[in-house]
């Protein structure tokens, strides 16, 4: 899980006018940066001599040439089609150099290829205008496209494989864009000649902070880091912490209004985040919002492991995780039956949990909504790339020598998936324009990594991802075999329409997978502003149309759309469950007295 992208600062800075450059200066700046790259190499060095560096990488670049292999061994088994490729390809650069020709005689002529509508690295006018950076991008273009449709025209290759040269050679494309070095970037070229290299040197300075604070790999800042502090201005809804162990913190808020609904609710986030993605600011608050509405909302705020924790696995956190909550829940409120939320990974729990509750006759969860989240894995979108049987054991080794996957992994992995907008967009930002980022709360949480527990991040990556064994109904736990048709309580199940991580489409699968009433969603947007969709902002709609039944295009076509949030259409579904009122309640008045204040200790725990 990962932040949504459609709320990425802007820039803010006007083109500065052409200026004539100070020579003088930019020898010294030239100076300077040497003396940063040295600071540079020593920040990568350090951990490497320490004896402390991160493993990892190595595995991971020996896929990438595997995969990519893979490809390339399809074609020169076929003299003919490496012909038809290589025609292909010179034809188009033939093509650009005689409209190049043209436009350098003065002539019209239409460009070759162009960039997609959405792709903002090309957004500066020079990239059309000017002739020489025109050709550039349209090289650009014609080759990553051309290396694209090379594997996608390679015969006899598995799915899986193609799915991964994909990923590998976007990644390898995005990071040779034309729009990440100054030479070639008109921008960046007049904003360097412009600061006569200072900008340089600003941005060196930052790579080798951003290196250091990566432990020797670089660690892309996003945001202004020093603007926020958590219980301060970001994740401040009023609370109590009222119970704690090893896995969790449970939280539960101050009412906001004197009467409340009599049955409680539990939001299970995920833990490969943090929970106050539901929590960011008062404006943006999911949790806030829930309060106001009348609910007594508890929350899990799940530790950040280290090797004390590798041990954990998906069994301990229903166990010290949902269940513990539920018990603390029943003592502070004196309410047995409670309405549950899941989020991604959070909701996946969730599920794996009312299937173990249904074996069990344990009805303690009388209705359950779930966020983006998967129980079917079928069709388990981008991050499946990095599932198979090599990679898990690659992680699984790495995992055994610390006792838990480094949460700075599962951060890189959700940026791979946009390279441009996540990735390149912040590196020629800070380090080529040397420009500190704004303060930016999402992005701040999106950088507040976790780490993983061993056993369960291994039970997670083999169970759903690679065997997906709780669709089948083949998932284990506790001696139980689970099925989630045995799930009859009623379900409302959230997708958003351009999710990455948890694809609308498999979400619409697995809502299949229950056997009682489920009520599937899907909001605009993706994985995380989608579900960040406060009413008072107006800036994504949704989509209604029922029960989950036949396939998702067919769904979707016939759905209802209705503009703003979606969130108190939920809420109205919700109180249709328990309509029942009473009086609110304080945290910490019940049997279970405050620990400490809301947000608590764990949440506060850095990687």
């Amino acid at each position: 899980m990962s932040r949504r992208e459609d709320e990425k600062p802007e820039d803010g800075a006007d083109a500065a006018e052409p200026a004539t450059p100070d020579f003088d200066k930019i020898a010294q700046n030239m100076g300077r940066l040497l003396e940063e790259y040295g600071k540079v190499t020593a920040a990568y060095l350090k951990p490497i001599e320490r004896g402390e560096a991160k493993s990892g990488q190595a595995d991971e670049v020996s896929d990438m040439v595997k995969t990519i292999g893979r490809v390339a061994e399809r074609w020169v088994t076929d003299p003919r089609k490496i012909m038809e490729a290589q025609t292909s390809i010179t034809a188009d650069f033939l093509s650009l150099w005689s409209a190049t020709l043209k436009r350098a005689s003065g002539e019209e002529a239409k460009p070759v290829v162009e960039p997609d509508k959405r792709d903002a690295r090309f957004a500066d006018p020079d990239w059309s205008s000017h002739p020489m950076f025109d050709f550039v991008k349209q090289a650009y273009l014609i080759g990553s496209r051309w290396a694209e449709s090379m594997v996608d025209k390679a015969e006899d290759l598995d799915p899986h494989t193609r799915e991964k040269a994909r990923f590998y050679v976007k990644q390898i494309a995005s990071a040779l864009s034309p729009s990440n070095f100054v030479a070639t970037n008109p921008e960046l070229l007049r904003e360097t000649l412009q600061q006569n290299g200072e900008n340089l040197v600003r941005g060196m300075k930052m790579l080798a902070e951003d290196i250091e604070a990566g432990g020797g790999e670089l660690k892309i800042r996003q945001s202004d880091g020093r603007a926020f502090e958590v219980g301060v201005n970001i994740a401040t809804t009023p609370g109590k912490v009222i119970y704690r162990d090893e896995i969790m913190e449970l939280i539960q808020y101050a009412p906001a209004t004197e009467q409340v609904l009599k049955r409680p609710l539990l939001i299970v986030p995920p833990w490969i985040n943090k929970f106050y993605i539901l929590d960011l600011n008062p404006e943006k608050s999911f949790i806030r919002w829930c309060v106001a509405q009348g609910l007594t909302v508890f929350c899990i705020s799940w530790v950040n492991p280290d090797e004390r924790h590798a041990a954990k696995d998906f069994e301990s956190y229903m166990r010290e995780g949902i269940f513990a909550a539920l018990d603390a829940i029943e003592q502070a409120t004196g309410e047995k039956r409670v309405s549950a939320i899941g989020y991604c990974v959070g909701g996946t729990l969730l599920g794996v949990t009312l299937a173990y509750m249904a074996a069990m006759k344990d009805k303690r969860i009388d209705s359950a909504t779930f966020f983006t989240t998967q129980v079917d894995f079928s069709k388990a979108g981008e991050l499946s790339v990095f599932v198979d049987e090599d990679q898990i054991r690659s992680v699984e080794e790495q995992m055994a020598k610390s006792g838990y996957l480094d949460g700075a992994r599962m951060a890189g992995a959700f940026n791979m998936l946009r390279p441009n907008d996540l990735i390149w967009s912040y590196a020629i930002n800070n380090y080529l324009k040397g420009k500190a980022p704004t303060a930016f709360d999402l992005l701040y949480w999106n950088s507040d990594s976790t780490r993983m527990p061993a056993a369960n991040h291994s039970f997670y990556l083999r169970n759903c991802y690679l065997e997906n064994k709780l669709a089948k109904g083949e998932m284990r736990i506790a001696g139980k075999t689970l099925d989630l048709k045995a799930v009859t309580i009623p379900v409302f199940n959230l997708a958003t329409r351009e999710d990455h991580i948890a694809p609308a489409q498999s979400v619409f699968i697995g809502s299949q997978c229950f056997g009682g009433p489920v009520d599937y969603v899907v909001a605009g947007s993706g994985h995380i502003a989608g579900v960040v969709n406060p009413p008072s902002k107006v800036k994504y709609q949704y989509w209604t149309g029922g029960a989950p039944e036949g396939n998702y295009g067919d769904w979707i076509a016939r759905a209802s759309e209705h503009a703003g949030s979606w969130w108190p259409h939920w809420f109205k579904w919700v109180e249709e469950q328990a309509p029942k009122r009473v009086a609110a309640r304080e945290p910490g008045a019940g049997k279970l007295p405050a620990l400490e204040d809301a947000p608590g200790t764990y949440v506060r725990t850095k990687v």
